[in-house]
């Protein structure tokens, strides 16, 4: 149990590493983009931004979907990367088919990825609508920076 435990609180730390670094990454871009975003016409880079937000949000998922993937692999649990894949993304949306099950001894991987994975969206929402608020006042001129 205490060995699920670990396991499972290192690839959440791991997974908050990425997300933490993926968001400065966007924001990095945002702010490069912010004086093109803040001139008319508005309506197209606002959705080039949005649009951006929510691909890297994909490829943030992905990314920690592999991490969890790779640590299933690792500690050879499926018989094939791509069940290990499969796995992760259905505990990592709490879709849960259940079509391809965890062994006993490592059942607890399974809640603490999907644990991870509404931490994960909940970040990604969070990313989306500040992405959505900061371009909005720019353009209307509110903020500068």
């Amino acid at each position: 149990m205490f060995i699920q435990l670990s396991i499972g609180s290192a690839l959440i730390a791991a997974t908050a590493l990425v997300a933490a670094f993926s968001w400065l990454g966007l924001e990095l871009i945002l702010i490069r983009t912010h004086h093109w975003a803040a001139r008319p016409p508005f309506v197209l880079k606002l959705a080039f931004a949005l649009s951006l937000a929510l691909v890297w949000s994909i490829m943030m998922v992905m990314a920690s979907v592999g991490i969890w993937a790779l640590a299933f692999s690792m500690l050879h649990i499926f018989d094939n990367f791509e069940a290990s894949i499969y796995f992760s993304l259905v505990a990592f949306t709490t879709l849960g088919f259940g079509d391809i099950l965890l062994p006993l001894e490592w059942r607890l991987l399974g809640g603490l990825a999907a644990a991870n994975g509404l931490l994960i969206f909940g970040l990604l929402t969070a990313m989306l609508v500040e992405t959505l608020r900061q371009t909005r006042l720019r353009q209307r001129g509110v903020i500068n920076k």
